[in-house]
């Protein structure tokens, strides 16, 4: 039997050496049951409350793939600590025909997933009343409930219950922003500055605007940590698990429901300072909110632009975005000044470009014909592969045909075994499994689009989305554009005042967004196996890119 082994534990509550010992008592109960263990996957220091763990996930595919029989685990919370978690994983691997043993209880049944995934998933919530109930001891005491802010160290005599002191060095920097934030300097400017001069920002990073500003009505960004002035605040928001995605969701929570305590030995910044402070803040977002301001904070946030989020700066690998009204800058260096390319573009000119680029250069006929060869070498190989595998299923399922045949007539015979019924049942399920496998292959097509007028197809269809552009219908139409877009970067050019546009096109997006015109001409449309074939350049396709 091939098995193989999960182990896990969460940075909180246990250490490094916890993987070894999970493995080790696993690998001692494999050998005892004569199994193989095959590979072992390991999830350090990530909580049990997600499933989006990498090594979980990788054992679910692997599952799906028949790479094992057993897998073992020193505990079913080492799998997850959510009942859901654990109850889907019981399915899957049930489905697959993977059984889940523990050294502790055996072989894992439905009835040991509900019970002690309820008793983890409680364990879990009761964890998370404990802990929190140790960070409000810790505020109500004038202590850190959790992390270390800018402008702080850990006490010298801290019994790791959260004693901070000042850290009068980076204290000083905290006054510099203040007072220069609260003098008219943007969050930008005062970013730049700080990392010109080589000042290092939380953590050790370059500074940023966001690390200043942050969000205030959640206390986030130097500029809103009331710790400056002297008062502790806590519980200013919940942090909830989104269970689509596993990522952690900020919620404000009501005023009445924080914990404030006054801390003086902790205050940085004078009370007057901190005031100057928040009334430049009020001002700044009274201008963002009137109606005659045309570019609010919140409103550059949305990628309401055909090219947003789709451009990068070449010099510093950072994101080419508005910051000014209709032009297109280098983000790094207007949030952080790292970076040393000036140039700036209008979003018209861009946008004109990039359109102009994908009707006239990238699908030129020789490069339709090139992908077309590279997508059909692709077809023939996956035709081959099919080829084999069916045989190879054909003669599985004419094998075990042949022992159940064997089975029942052994039985009508009345050589019937107690053994022979879990047999009989596990080639049954072998055989189910082949079954499915033959019909998801066979509803498989190997197509490809390959319409010969297909260049003049796909420039009549880019013109009429440029037209669409213009119209109500206008987001459906940035969509199917982005979609053939994968990248673009600018560059300054020796010349002054030049940018150089490279665009990075994703040739089977763009073949699919021409697919109904061409299937107006009886042409089929573009898959692969059930997916697409994404040929980019980086990926050993140079001739998607080129320069605009």
């Amino acid at each position: 039997m091939r098995a193989v082994v999960y182990a896990r534990y969460s940075s909180d509550l246990q250490s490094e050496a916890s993987i070894a010992d999970q493995i080790e008592v696993c690998r001692r109960y494999a050998v005892e049951r004569g199994w193989i263990i095959t590979q072992t996957y390991t999830d350090a220091a990530i909580s049990g409350a997600s499933r989006f763990r990498p090594a979980f996930q990788q054992l679910l595919n692997d599952a799906g793939r028949k790479l094992f029989d057993i897998v073992l685990c020193e505990a079913v919370d080492r799998l997850g600590r959510r009942l859901a978690d654990t109850a889907d994983l019981q399915d899957r691997l049930s489905f697959h025909g993977v059984k889940l043993f523990t050294p502790s209880i055996g072989e894992v049944t439905q009835i040991h997933v509900a019970v002690m995934g309820m008793m983890a998933q409680m364990a879990l919530k009761d964890l998370a009343e404990k802990t929190r109930r140790g960070q409000l001891g810790r505020v109500l005491k004038g202590k850190s409930p959790g992390g270390l802010a800018y402008g702080y160290r850990i006490a010298a005599a801290d019994d790791g219950r959260g004693g901070r002191e000042i850290d009068f060095g980076e204290a000083e920097t905290v006054r510099r922003i203040f007072r220069e934030f609260a003098a008219g300097a943007s969050p930008e400017a005062i970013a730049k500055r700080l990392n010109k001069e080589s000042i290092p920002g939380p953590g050790g990073r370059p500074w940023s605007n966001t690390t200043l500003r942050g969000q205030a009505d959640r206390g986030t960004g130097l500029l809103n940590n009331a710790l400056y002035r002297g008062v502790l605040k806590w519980n200013r928001c919940s942090y909830v698990k989104d269970p689509r995605t596993g990522r952690r969701i900020a919620r404000p929570n009501p005023q009445e429901s924080w914990e404030i305590q006054a801390v003086p030995h902790r205050r940085i910044v004078d009370e007057a300072l901190w005031e100057a402070a928040k009334a430049r803040q009020e001002a700044m977002r009274a201008t963002l909110k009137r109606p005659d301001t045309s570019n609010g904070l919140n409103e550059l946030h949305r990628a309401r632009f055909l090219l947003s989020g789709l451009m990068r700066c070449r010099c510093c690998g950072g994101g080419y975005t508005i910051i000014a009204k209709d032009r297109y800058g280098c983000a790094t260096r207007k949030q952080k000044g790292t970076c040393d390319n000036t140039r700036t573009i209008s979003r018209r000119e861009i946008e004109a470009r990039v359109l102009e680029g994908l009707k006239d250069r990238l699908l030129a006929p020789d490069l339709v014909a090139e992908f077309i060869k590279a997508v059909q070498d692709e077809l023939c190989a996956l035709r081959r592969e099919r080829k084999t595998n069916d045989a190879q299923r054909t003669r599985k399922l004419t094998e075990i045909d042949r022992k159940i045949s064997g089975m029942m007539r052994a039985i009508e015979d009345g050589l019937y075994e107690p053994s022979m019924k879990e047999r009989l049942k596990a080639l049954q399920n072998e055989r189910r499994d082949l079954e499915v496998d033959v019909a998801e292959t066979a509803e498989a097509e190997l197509t490809i689009l390959s319409h010969p007028n297909l260049p003049e197809l796909y420039r009549r269809k880019v013109e009429q989305l440029e037209a669409i552009l213009e119209g109500p219908d206008r987001a459906e139409a940035m969509d199917l554009i982005r979609s053939m877009i994968d990248r673009i970067e600018l560059c300054p050019r020796a010349e002054a005042n030049g940018l150089d546009a490279i665009l990075h096109g994703d040739l089977a997006a763009i073949l699919a967004a021409c697919a109904g015109a061409a299937q107006k001409e009886n042409a089929p449309d573009l898959a692969i196996s059930g997916r697409r074939l994404s040929v980019v350049a980086g990926a050993g396709f140079e001739p998607a890119t080129f320069r605009l």
